[in-house]
């Protein structure tokens, strides 16, 4: 099955799922640089963690370009590309 098959609901429940996972990851390497607890490198790790917000926004993305969805969940997208912006534009400015 197609991604643009599935429903806009699952779709929107996985992108948060991505995104949140997203910003938890980025969060690791800020807080093991203000409080040092290993001295592992940790840019593959904040990588990963914007790897993962932007897959989080495309589908966000995905789902408003989506014919047919309801109003409910265009707006739902529509917060979800917010966050997931500015949680990008923020962990940008950090590194």
């Amino acid at each position: 099955m197609n991604w643009k098959e599935k429903d806009s609901g699952l779709l929107l429940q996985r992108s948060f799922l991505f995104g949140i996972t997203g910003i938890v990851i980025c969060l690791i390497p800020l807080i093991n640089k203000n409080f040092p607890f290993t001295n592992v490198p940790m840019d593959p790790v904040n990588g990963v963690g914007i790897l993962l917000q932007f897959f989080g926004l495309s589908i966000a993305v995905m789902v408003m370009r989506q014919r047919k969805v309801a109003e409910e969940l265009q707006e739902k997208a529509k917060k979800m590309i917010l966050v997931l912006a500015v949680a990008l534009v923020f962990f940008f400015m950090v590194i």
